[in-house]
């Protein structure tokens, strides 16, 4: 949706531009079941950006002292948000020791004129990058980006393994458009923007300097978090101070909504190509897609498609799932499916979990595995069998055919009908 008439200000409001699996393959020049090999093939093949010294991010310049409030329209989504919130803010930033620089997306409360608090969740190179500024004492360069090429938003949402410490996801979107990302000097600090962002917030993440995520509400909530629910606001947050805001001439804002199908498209085609990657690498040849479930919000759930060639690939397709589970901590069920099943329709994959799948033969536990602490049922609370919040039991459902069986469940096979004789 656009909005062109935002009470108060002149920039209009674009959000859930790649809420559709169908409009993001589209603007990727790919297709529903080919977006994430397409990734895969550009983490192969990278690009590494360049630098120019004309940016259409630039085209106006604002110096402080400014309101970056009554600037640009942050949403605010629900009665108990911290704040008005910047959501597609990506931030990039090097590693002060090693200038290696590295992209990723942060939610970003306005906590004044020119004052953001960010939220890194632990482990992120980013925050990497501002413990070690921070130790030296200094303030870490920061560029935010918004309204960018769905590439460089897909590319940037890699995690590890796929995409390790000093990798610049910028090459990986590079590689998938097969010419390099423009980067451009900022204005105000030593760093770079990407040049053909809509909009560029400069700043320095300040070293010591803390704020209550809610300090301007007290709600004690943040904003929707990505399975649902309401999150709860961080006591001590790193502070952004802005130094210069550049746009271009009639900029759009473009912002999503935490909980929708937008955040299980950006997390969630990264590591379905992630996860191809990795199970090739031990069972090459048998899985044949992934699709990372909008009801895990990208993270939770995937589903495997998995072809056994003989009674010799009996058991592989649950290697693969543990592969997976591995490879990636945040994933909390597996849902392996036959060749035949359309693993991006919901009652394709519910139609074989219940015609293939008995739940004591057909459902492997993992139990106190450390997962994804924003799952509420992941608390001892919830399950006094788990030490901790963020634990759970990782759950594996087999729901493939028995090779020896697979005449059994063939499934009818109808004509095909060349409709343009009747129509």
């Amino acid at each position: 949706m656009l909005f062109e008439n935002v009470k108060g200000y002149d920039m209009p409001v674009a959000v859930g531009i790649l809420a559709s699996r169908e409009r993001t393959a589209l603007l990727m020049n790919s297709t529903i079941e080919r977006l994430p090999f397409d990734l895969l093939e550009a983490l192969n093949h990278p690009c590494p950006p360049v630098t120019v010294t004309r940016a259409a991010c630039q085209e106006v310049v604002i110096r402080p002292p400014f309101d970056v409030r009554r600037l640009i329209p942050a949403p605010t989504h629900t009665v108990l948000d911290a704040g008005p919130y910047f959501n597609m803010g990506l931030l990039r930033a090097q590693d002060p020791e090693t200038g290696e620089s590295d992209v990723t997306i942060h939610r970003l409360c306005v906590q004044g004129p020119d004052r953001l608090s960010v939220y890194f969740v632990p482990g992120r190179h980013i925050d990497q990058f501002r413990m070690k500024a921070e130790k030296m004492g200094r303030a870490l360069p920061v560029s935010i980006n918004m309204g960018l090429d769905p590439a460089v938003y897909l590319a940037a949402c890699f995690e590890p393994p796929a995409t390790p410490l000093g990798c610049d996801e910028l090459s990986i979107a590079g590689g998938f458009r097969g010419r390099p990302v423009e980067l451009v000097d900022c204005v105000s600090i030593a760093g770079q923007a990407i040049a053909h962002a809509e909009i560029v917030l400069e700043g320095e993440i300040l070293p010591g300097e803390r704020t209550r995520e809610d300090a301007q509400t007290n709600t004690g909530y943040s904003m929707p978090e990505f399975l649902g629910y309401p999150g709860k606001a961080q006591a001590e947050l790193p502070v952004i101070r802005l130094t210069a805001i550049t746009h271009r001439l009639k900029p759009i804002l473009q912002t999503t909504v935490g909980p929708a199908e937008e955040h299980t498209n950006l997390v969630g085609i990264p590591a379905e190509a992630g996860i191809l990657r990795l199970v090739e690498s031990s069972l090459p040849g048998r899985l044949l897609n992934v699709y990372a479930h909008s009801s895990g919000g990208g993270k939770l759930l995937a589903i495997l498609q998995f072809q056994k060639r003989s009674i010799a690939d009996e058991g592989r397709q649950r290697q693969a799932a543990l592969t997976a589970l591995a490879a990636f901590p945040e994933l909390k069920h597996v849902i392996l499916v036959d060749e035949d099943v359309n693993i991006f329709d919901s009652n394709d994959v519910l139609w074989a979990m219940t015609t293939r799948y008995q739940g004591d033969v057909s459902t492997v536990f993992l139990p106190g595995v450390r997962c994804h602490r924003l799952d509420p049922s992941q608390s001892p609370e919830f399950n006094p069998a788990l030490a901790a919040d963020g634990v759970s039991c990782k759950t594996i459902f087999d729901c493939t055919v028995p090779y020896r069986m697979k005449e059994r469940f063939r499934r009818a096979e109808f004509m095909a009908v060349d409709l343009a004789k009747y129509l």
